[in-house]
Parts: C-alpha cells; structure tokens; sequence
C-alpha cells in the first residue's frame, strides 16, 4: 500500500468517525424473522436490527380471579374482564421506519414509526 492510500483510507476512517450514526427510512417487510427494505436498496433482516422496547408487542394480562361475598351471596369477578389487553401493538408488515445505522454499518436501531 503507498502512503497515498494509506492517507486516503486514513482520511476516510476520520471522515466516519465523525459522523456516528447515519439515519436512513424502510419499510417492515416480513416479521416473524424481522426484515426490513431500506430504501428500496437491500434489506436487513433480524441479525442485524436492534429493536426498541417502545415498538416491542406488549400485551397485560388481566386473568384473574377473586370471590367475594355480597349481602349473603358469592360473586366471582373473574369472567368479566378480558383476559389480556394489548398496550403496544408492536411491528407490522408495511410499517415505515426510522432506522440509526451504528458506526461501521453492523447494527442498524429501528428508532420508531414514521407517520406518512
């Protein structure tokens, strides 16, 4: 390698360390293994995105059961609540995303929806 290259390949590795995230768009294409298309270029799948909590599924569970007596009779409160409620609905295919790609391109955040 001349020291020219190695000035260019110096220059670039500064250039990137400069700029630690690079922020790009895509669209969820498949979810059970996670895929995402970045802009229409290629597509990520599960290996290479970190997802967050807040785009996570999230269901509470509510079954449960308890008696108590009222003027003489037992009551059973446990068939009239669902039994589990969903809180985040969480990725689906053809949600917009916002994606941070991780300096050196490895690992790519799916930050949030995007609202079109």
């Amino acid at each position: 390698m001349s020291l020219s290259d190695l000035i260019k390949q110096m220059s670039v590795g500064a250039n990137d360390a400069s700029k630690p995230v690079n922020v790009l768009y895509g669209t969820v294409t498949k979810i059970n293994p996670l895929e995402v298309n970045v802009d229409q270029r290629f597509t990520l799948d599960e290996d290479f995105l970190v997802v967050t909590e807040r785009l996570s599924r999230y269901e509470v569970d509510l079954k449960h059961n308890h008696t108590y007596i009222n003027d003489g009779s037992q009551s059973n409160t446990g068939d009239a609540l669902p039994d589990k409620i969903v809180i985040r609905e969480g990725l689906k295919v053809g949600d917009k995303v916002l994606l941070l790609r991780v300096q050196g391109g490895q690992q790519y955040v799916v930050w949030d929806k995007v609202i079109t």
